[in-house]
C-alpha cells in the first residue's frame, strides 16, 4: 500500500513538472500539446502516468467486483499476466508500422479487460467448493459479466466495422481477440448457472458434470475455429503471428482435452452400469460404509469397484465425468476393467507320460511304410543312419550289447548301399 502511493505521488509530481515546463516555454494550450507530443522524455512521463492511472482504476474495479483475491487468484493473475504481457510485445513487432500512442493504449486496455476475465472465471470456479455463497457474491458476478460482455461485443463491432471500411489492419488482432474474450465471458457465466442451480438444490445435482463437460467441449471448439480463421487470415494478410502460437495450442489442448474426457467418462459410466457389481449389505458391513465423494453413509444404490472400493452410483457417475479413476486408491478404472474382460490364455495339455525301457516300438500308423532302419552295434543302443553319431545305453535294464526291444525307430530314410558298405569298412 505504502509503495503503491510512493509511486503515484511521484508520478503525479513529475506529470506536472512537465507539463508545467511545457507551458512556461509555450504560453499557449495548443503549442504546449504540441510540444509535449514531439518530445521523447515528456511523452515517456505521460506514458508511466497513464500505466499508474490505468493502475488505480484497476484496484477500484477489483474493490467493487471482487473485494479481496484470494492466494490462488492472484497467483493466476501474475502469472497469466506475464505470458500476456510477452504475446503483447510479439505483436508489436508485427505490427511496428502501426505504432502509435493509440496503438498503445489499445493494447493497455485489451491487457486490462483480460485481468478481469480470468479473475472471473476463477471467482465462479471457487462456487463449486465455496460452502456459502451470499447475495452481495451473485450481484457482482453477474453486474460484471453483464459489464464485460457488453464491452467485448463492442469491440468486436466496431473492430469488424473498421475491418469493412478501411481494409485489414491491427483492428483484425482486437476484434480475434475481443471475440476470444466473449466466449470466456459465455463460457463463465453458463458454469454459473450451473453451480447456482447446484446450490440451491437440496440433493447433489448428478448431471451436473455432464452440462460442464459439454459446454467446455462447445467453447473450446469455438475457441479453436476462432483461431484457425484468424492464422489463415494473417497469414495472407500480414505474416505469421508467433504471439498467437502459445493461446492456439493451449485452445487445442484443452479442446482434445475435453474430447478425451467426453469419451472416456462415458466408457467409465457405461462400464459402471453394465460390468461393476451392486454392493451387497455384507460388503457394506464389512467396510466403511461412507461414500467419501459425499460424505453420506451408503444403504442402498452403491457400486463396488474393481479395487473393492464401494460408492454411490450417482457420485460415480459425477466423478466419471471428470477423471476416471478410484477416488481413494486412483487407480485407473477403464484399465483394471479391460483387464477383467480379457479372457484368460488356453492352457497347455498335460504331457504324455514317458514310456518304459523295456516297452516294445510302437508300430506304424496305419499306411506308413516301414521306411526308417536302425543299426544296433555291440556297445551302442542304437545308431540311427545317416548322419546321427551313436548314443550309449543308460538304461539300467538295458545290456550289455544293448537291447534290441528298447530301440525307437528313427525318423530317417534308408541308408543307400554305399553308406552301409562305407561304415562296415
Amino acid at each position: 500500500m505504502v509503495r503503491a502511493t510512493l509511486v503515484t505521488a511521484t508520478s503525479l509530481v513529475l506529470t506536472g513538472a512537465v507539463v508545467a515546463h511545457a507551458y512556461l516555454l509555450k504560453h499557449q494550450f495548443y503549442p504546449t500539446v504540441v510540444y509535449l507530443t514531439k518530445s521523447s522524455p515528456s511523452m515517456a512521463v505521460l506514458y508511466i502516468q497513464a500505466f499508474v492511472l490505468v493502475f488505480l482504476l484497476g484496484k477500484f474495479m477489483r474493490k467493487v467486483f471482487f473485494g479481496q483475491l484470494r492466494a490462488a487468484e492472484m497467483e493466476h493473475l501474475i502469472e497469466r499476466s506475464w505470458y500476456a504481457v510477452t504475446e503483447t510485445c510479439l505483436a508489436f513487432t508485427v505490427f511496428r508500422d502501426d505504432f502509435s500512442p493509440r496503438f498503445v493504449a489499445l493494447f493497455t486496455l485489451l491487457l486490462f479487460l483480460k485481468c478481469f476475465h480470468w479473475l472471473a472465471e476463477d471467482r465462479v470456479d471457487f462456487m463449486e467448493r465455496s460452502p456459502n455463497i451470499s447475495w452481495v457474491f451473485h450481484m457482482r458476478v453477474l453486474s460484471l459479466m453483464g459489464l464485460l460482455g457488453v464491452l467485448d461485443f463492442l469491440f468486436v463491432n466496431h473492430a469488424c466495422h473498421s475491418i469493412i471500411t478501411r481494409g485489414a489492419s491491427v483492428q483484425l488482432v482486437f476484434g480475434f481477440e475481443y471475440a476470444i474474450l466473449l466466449t470466456m465471458v459465455l463460457t463463465t457465466l453458463i458454469k454459473y448457472v450451473l453451480h447456482t442451480i447446484d446450490l440451491q438444490s437440496e440433493n447433489p445435482w448428478d448431471n451436473k458434470a455432464v452440462y460442464m463437460l459439454y459446454t467446455e467441449l462447445f467453447t473450446g471448439f469455438i475457441k479453436v475455429l476462432l483461431y484457425i480463421a484468424f492464422m489463415t487470415i494473417m497469414i495472407k494478410v500480414h505474416t505469421f503471428p508467433l504471439f498467437a502460437i502459445r493461446p492456439m495450442y493451449l485452445a487445442m489442448r484443452q479442446f482434445k482435452k475435453a474430447v478425451t474426457d467426453a469419451i472416456m467418462s462415458r466408457r467409465a459410466i457405461r462400464n459402471m452400469n453394465t460390468l461393476y457389481p451392486d454392493a451387497t449389505p455384507e460388503d457394506l458391513q464389512a467396510s466403511d460404509n461412507v461414500c467419501i465423494i459425499c460424505r453420506e453413509e451408503m444403504v442402498t444404490g452403491a457400486k463396488k469397484l474393481p479395487c473393492n472400493h464401494i460408492f454411490h452410483s450417482s457420485c460415480l457417475r459425477s466423478w466419471f465425468q471428470r477423471q476416471q479413476t478410484c477416488p481413494t486408491c486412483r487407480m485407473d478404472v477403464l484399465r483394471a476393467s479391460n483387464n477383467n474382460q480379457t479372457p484368460a490364455p488356453a492352457q497347455a495339455p498335460p504331457p504324455a507320460p514317458p514310456a518304459p525301457a523295456n516297452a516294445p516300438p510302437a508300430p506304424p500308423a496305419n499306411g506308413e511304410s516301414q521306411n526308417h532302419v536302425s543299426w544296433v552295434f555291440p556297445g551302442f543302443s542304437r545308431w540311427d543312419m545317416p548322419g546321427t553319431p551313436p548314443q550309449r545305453a543308460t538304461s539300467a535294464g538295458s545290456s550289455r550289447y544293448g537291447g534290441a526291444a528298447a530301440l525307437l525307430r528313427a525318423p530317417h530314410p534308408i541308408p543307400l548301399v554305399s553308406e552301409i558298405l562305407t561304415f562296415r569298412s
